[in-house]
């Protein structure tokens, strides 16, 4: 059926009630959604003049920018599929991406000349190259400035497109094996844009900043949800404190979210004394399991509403927000920052159960442990080629399997205790490695840590804790097994650390403790678990 609330939606409605306002900033560059919408057309109208049609793969390789934000409008709304590549992936994990989803057109930023000059000739089904050089004519491949000015500014006819059409493919790194392509439909992109908006209470007085790369699950919806309520998109390119500093100030920004490496960078940045952060309203933090202290820093620092929340590629991404009750405001301060560093409450439009081995829910206590299931109309309809890990990934009655282990409280808050292939078993003793984390960053001078099980002929596997100190800190092994000892059961203590300057990360900054634990489990034929 014709469904008028695809992704074009949330850019017409922009276009409708706010269209004289600046709604995109990207360094000097200010466009207001009138402007923004004439480059989104021409995007368009640039692709249909290379015969592109609904169903074709468009890829794009590309940081934070406007060129980016107008490439999701721009492909998606002519029917075709946005592929949006992580720029940290090794040139091999780029390669088979962008063979196996058959982008017909490759979109990509003067930066990455040498890395797609070295791919192409292995690209199988690539017949276009648009190259965005930002000044000078490139090398080869038709030039994205030259191109645009040459496309119409009016918008296309739109066309036909059903709900559930696929609209975007992220590729996910898996534990194993080559990325696999996460299929969102328009369905999904509409429903989660609502989901963000709620749970980010975004307005149009809002002026968002990108921190996380749009190319991993557009950095949390947010590029329909910010242009839905018409507020202010503000680009960043790179993490770098200091930008993001300035920005806030002087773009008076009022939300972003962030993941906790990200937010343990920017808290220990040592001018972060110097700059204004009173235009701040929200931070929300994921990718991992904030710390209560995290919360309690990042509030006393940046003087607005931080709280934890929760999502994946494959739901679309997000499932949790950690919002307080009003009914609970009479707790503690340190109530308070326990339940905001919680994964949260389920959002809007999602249903979350946590399933015991036995099949059945577990109780509400806070304490009993299972996995988090998840339904609801952002959920992928499946792993692009991949019929069978597609079935995986789901119950038999269709609710999405996360492999997220947590306990749910009597309110109804989430709380991941690990990630189902990080739980460590040892002795046959369960140990959160999560919950051992968090009680190693309360230490004053650690920055980031990582525990993993790694073989011990006596227990299988033990806790080791792999710790990045903060600049100028210094701390013992014996030191910070005694105040693990203040937190922690005698067992769940790591039996060892070691003092890292840096912890292997993915695209979006997410600690990645499977190359942690390649390291210690190499050529062993198997693993604990």
């Amino acid at each position: 059926m014709f469904v008028n609330f695809t992704q074009r939606y949330f850019l017409r409605r922009a276009l409708k009630l706010y269209g004289n306002k600046i709604g995109v900033v990207d360094g000097p560059l200010r466009l207001t959604y009138r402007e923004f919408d004439e480059r989104v057309n021409r995007l368009s109208n640039a692709l249909l003049d290379r015969a592109v049609k609904p169903g074709d793969r468009i890829a794009i390789i590309e940081s934070n920018s406007h060129y980016l934000l107008e490439a999701l409008y721009g492909i998606i709304h002519i029917g075709a599929v946005i592929v949006t590549i992580n720029i940290r992936l090794f040139p091999r994990e780029i390669l088979h991406i962008l063979n196996d989803c058959e982008a017909k057109v490759l979109l990509f930023h003067e930066e990455y000349l040498p890395l797609v000059e070295d791919l192409k000739d292995q690209l199988q089904h690539v017949k276009e190259f648009f190259v965005i050089s930002e000044g000078k004519e490139p090398p080869w491949g038709a030039d994205y400035e030259n191109t645009m000015n040459h496309a119409s500014p009016v918008a296309p006819p739109e066309p036909e497109v059903d709900e559930n059409a696929l609209a975007q493919l992220f590729y996910t790194s898996g534990t194993t094996g080559n990325p696999k392509g996460v299929m969102l439909s328009q369905r999904h992109i509409y429903g989660n844009a609502i989901t963000c908006i709620i749970s980010a209470q975004l307005t149009d007085a809002d002026t968002f900043l990108h921190l996380i790369p749009m190319f991993h699950v557009n950095g949390w919806g947010t590029p329909q949800a910010v242009t839905c309520m018409g507020g202010c998109h503000v680009m960043l390119r790179q993490f770098d404190p200091e930008v993001i500093f300035k920005l806030i100030e002087q773009e008076r920004i009022t939300k972003f979210f962030a993941v906790g490496t990200m937010m343990n960078i920017l808290m220990n940045h040592e001018s972060i004394g110097n700059h204004d952060f009173e235009s701040l309203e929200m931070i929300l933090i994921g990718g991992a399991p904030a710390a209560p202290m995290m919360i309690k820093e990042a509030e006393k620092i940046f003087g607005c509403d931080c709280h934890a929340g929760y999502g994946m590629t494959e739901a679309g991404p997000i499932l949790t927000a950690s919002i307080p009750k009003d009914h609970l405001e009479g707790q503690s301060d340190n109530e308070r920052w326990e339940r905001l560093a919680k994964t949260g409450l389920e959002a809007v439009g999602v249903e979350l159960r946590i399933m015991g081995e036995d099949g059945k829910e577990v109780s509400s206590d806070g304490r009993q442990i299972g996995e988090i299931v998840a339904r609801s109309n952002n959920i992928m309809l499946g792993y692009w080629n991949l019929p069978e890990e597609t079935e995986k990934s789901f119950t038999q009655d269709g609710w999405f399997r996360t492999g997220d282990m947590a306990t749910i409280d009597p309110e109804g808050y989430i709380s991941i205790v690990d990630r189902k292939k990080d739980v460590i078993i040892s002795g046959g003793e369960n140990i959160a490695s999560i919950e051992v984390e968090r009680a190693i960053l309360a230490h004053s001078s650690v920055l980031e840590v990582a525990v993993i099980g790694v073989p011990d002929e006596k227990w299988g596997e033990v806790p080791k804790a792999i710790i990045v100190l903060k600049p100028g800190k210094d701390v013992a092994e014996k030191d910070l097994s005694q105040h693990c000892q203040k937190h922690l059961s005698r067992f769940k203590i790591p039996k060892s650390f070691d003092f890292v300057e840096s912890l292997p990360k993915s695209g979006t900054s997410k600690i990645l403790k499977r190359e942690l634990r390649e390291r210690y489990w190499k050529g062993l034929k198997k693993r604990v678990h």
